[in-house]
């Protein structure tokens, strides 16, 4: 097997493991549904934290333990109150850093307003559209992942994330925008479906480029190594994290989803 597929049945046996998983758990939805996005949460907190403060083993436990906490209180709060519960760890967190505080707050609000909006896409809108956002997220990955490797050609962004290929990139848009068209092919606007499919499978792309981005700055090649042939658990997840802030936005600006799957 060549290098550059030595990695392909150790991430797929992974792989495999967390879509049963994550499947069980979306099925279920609920209080299961919510304590494993907490649980994920507080993972990448952990992992986020332990690349900012290496020294600190003891702070990246506490900060994970407390955003899982906050997003599992504040799924079951109205709004108003949970808004404060999700940026209150980012403001903890900083203030016990030493260097690149805003940089650690802004991505710990992220992780834990992408964890809120899972979370809320699974409680308000249902299992199908979270089914959807799921797929455009994995097909824009795994599309990404064959066509870089296959095609090869100019790299996407180069000094942010060194092996991301611009036809990986146009592979994940296109499987994006499949997924969204087998969705709302019975629908009447599932010309928009498709194109918000596109959206978010951009949006995830910059969430991995973003995760990548602050793993070059930190020196190092991995968020942990929780996951065999995937890194850590930003590293799997780092896409999910844009692709769902970017529903909330696309949701509150357009009131997007407009038909029921």
């Amino acid at each position: 097997m060549s290098e550059r597929w030595s990695d392909l049945a150790v991430r797929m046996g992974s792989g495999a493991l967390m879509v049963v998983v994550g499947i069980l758990a979306i099925w279920l939805g609920g209080d299961v549904f919510h304590v494993v996005v907490a649980l994920i949460c507080g993972l990448m907190i952990w992992e986020l934290t332990r690349m900012f403060a290496p020294d600190a083993p003891g702070l990246a436990v506490q900060l994970g333990g407390v955003a899982a906490l906050a997003v599992l209180m504040a799924i079951y709060l109205p709004v108003i109150y949970a808004a404060p519960l999700l940026v209150a760890p980012a403001f903890v967190g900083a203030s016990q850093l030493k260097v690149h505080r805003l940089l650690f707050g802004a991505f710990t609000v992220m992780v834990l307003a992408a964890s809120y909006g899972m979370m809320h896409v699974r409680d308000d809108l249902g299992f199908a559209w979270l089914v959807w956002l799921v797929l455009i997220v994995v097909v824009t990955d795994v599309a990404g992942y064959f066509a870089g490797r296959m095609l090869g050609g100019p790299k996407f962004w180069p000094k942010v994330s060194p092996k991301k290929t611009w036809s990986g990139t146009a592979a994940g848009w296109i499987g994006a925008a499949i997924v969204g068209a087998i969705f709302a092919i019975n629908s009447g606007v599932w010309g928009a479906v498709m194109l918000a499919s596109i959206v978010l499978s951009f949006s995830s792309q910059m969430g991995d480029i973003a995760e990548s981005a602050i793993k070059r700055k930190m020196g190092v090649k991995d968020s942990s190594h929780l996951i065999p042939g995937h890194g850590g658990v930003l590293d799997r997840f780092d896409g999910m994290l844009g692709a769902s802030v970017a529903f909330l936005m696309i949701e509150f600006l357009f009131g997007f989803p407009w038909l029921a799957l």
